[in-house]
This record gives C-alpha cells, structure tokens and sequence, in this order.
C-alpha cells in the first residue's frame, strides 16, 4: 500500500497521470490500475475522474494531506533504522559549547550514563558555528549552544533557560565592587573569548557587531585558560551566570553586564535534527531539561 500511497501523492502533484508515471517508472495503465487498487483497499473513492482530468473528493483531499504526513513519519523511521543498524554499538554523539561555564551538562551526562550504560555517549566541544557545522553534517545528534540565528524547521529548537549576562573580572580589578557595568564601560578592557584560532574572526564579529563589544579582544583555547587570563587582570569574560561563585573565587568576581541599564541576555538551547527525533536525543534532552530547571528553580 505504501507504494500505493506514492503512485497516488505523484499523481495529485504532477495533476496528470501521464507525468506521474514517468516521474514513478511505470506505465500510464500501471498507476491508473494501482489507483484503483488503493481506492478499493480503503473502499472510498479518492478521484472524480473526467475523461482526461480528475479530481480530487472530499475524502482523498484529506487522504492526500495525511499521507504527506505518513510517508515522511516512514522515511524518518526507515533512516533511524538504517543508522541502527549501521553501528556497531548504540551511541549518542553529543557537543557543547566550549565556553559553556554550568554544571547542567555535565550533570545531564551523568544521570544519561546511569540509566543507559550501553550506550557509548561521544561528546565534542566547539564554538557556536563549530557545532552548527557539525550538527548540519550529521556529525552530532545534539547540541548544546546558545541561540544566534534564527530558529529552523529544519531542527527541534528546545530553549532550556533565558540568563543573565556576567563578566568575570579580576577581583583587584575597581570594576569588580560593582554590582553591575555598562558594556560602554569595559570599552578600554580587552573582551576575552574562548575559540580555536580558525573561529577567531566569527567570534569577534559576533560579539562585535552583535553583541556591541567595542574594546579590543584576547583569545583562550579553552574555559580554564581564559579564567587564568582573568585572574592575571588582562581583561573580562563574558559567562552566562552569576548565581554562584565562580570557580576561581576569590581571584576574580562576577558582575552584571547592562546595555543602557538593561542586562544582557543569553539564551541557552538544545538543537537536534528534526529527522533525526528518537534514539536517545530526546531522552538526553529532557534530562538537560531537567538539570536546567532544577537549576533555575
């Protein structure tokens, strides 16, 4: 029937027969007589036929639209079990962002670790676009990142938690007593970013033209090393936190980033392919879910 299905979806589209079946590899008979066959599986009429025009009833306009439905929900099952069955093991590959400075992934990983200890979890780490690529490229089935482009149909765009903005500072730093700094006041302190040195120029861009950083920019290969450049006093880090103390306290503070009295906001979000829903992702999800509102609450 599935075929069926197809032979009459190709016909609906083409609005002729003939250009269905070539466009099916069939004769013009051939898909006439599977039309009829599906008409009397289902035993309702789908096309009002007009010597060499037709249309389409009531019920086959309806069948029409929910099979479009149908044979995308089979094509995303056939893939997942295609992909299945290609691995040698069952696995999860997942990436977050490199500056990502919270607990909650890390703690999502643990709690998806001991409830399926079979499956191999594969975890990368990368900036924004990093992740973008390899998500695009099937090179991951999740990812943790912040949101910069507009939401895609293409994906399942979760929005896991909507935070304040903070700069970590050097704790000798006169900013550091402050509960909160403009962004125009950091203009003559040298904005420290974590990326690899072929992201470098996409960061400051963004941070730059988006964000409205306007002083000068130092770059860490990793969180930790641009900690350590914060303790040495040679610029702010932009995190998206200030619940707790950070990591390196008391040798540096956290203080509220404004943009004309307003505080800067980050969204942080889980990204998955929509053709790509099961398989452990979104069980993942929800325990990023899970970690986020706990630490919300």
């Amino acid at each position: 029937m599935l075929k069926q299905i197809k032979y009459f979806q190709a016909v609906v589209r083409c609005k002729n027969f003939t250009e269905a079946a070539e466009e099916c590899f069939i004769s013009q008979s051939a898909i006439s007589q599977q039309l009829q066959n599906l008409e009397n599986e289902l035993g309702v009429r789908l096309l009002n036929r007009e010597n060499r025009k037709f249309s389409l009833t009531p019920a086959g306009e309806h069948f029409y639209r929910q099979s479009l439905i149908l044979t995308a929900d089979f094509e995303r099952l056939r893939r997942e079990t295609v992909r299945i069955a290609q691995r040698t093991a069952l696995e999860l590959r997942i990436g977050y962002l490199k500056s990502h400075s919270r607990q909650e992934f890390a703690l999502a990983i643990a709690d998806f670790a001991a409830k399926y200890p079979n499956v191999a979890v594969q975890i990368m780490s990368g900036s924004h676009e990093d992740l973008y690529y390899a998500l695009r490229n099937d090179g991951v089935d999740l990812i943790l990142s912040d949101q910069r482009r507009a939401f895609s149909d293409e994906y399942v765009n979760c929005v896991l938690a909507i935070r304040d903005v903070y700069v970590e500072i050097a704790a000798r730093n006169p900013l550091s007593a402050l509960f909160s700094v403009e962004l125009a006041q950091l203009k003559n302190i040298p904005c420290i970013l974590v990326a690899a040195a072929e992201q470098q120029e996409t960061e400051r861009n963004y941070y730059r033209d988006v964000l409205g950083v306007r002083g000068d920019f130092l770059f860490a290969e990793n969180l930790e090393e641009a900690r350590f450049l914060v303790i040495r006093n040679k610029g702010f880090l932009p995190v998206d936190s200030g619940e707790r103390e950070p990591e390196f306290a008391p040798a540096l503070s956290r203080v509220l980033l404004t943009r004309k009295g307003k505080p800067i906001k980050s969204t942080s979000c889980a990204f998955w392919r929509a053709d790509n829903s099961g398989y452990y992702v979104e069980e993942f999800a929800d325990m990023l879910k899970s970690q986020f509102a706990s630490e919300n609450n």
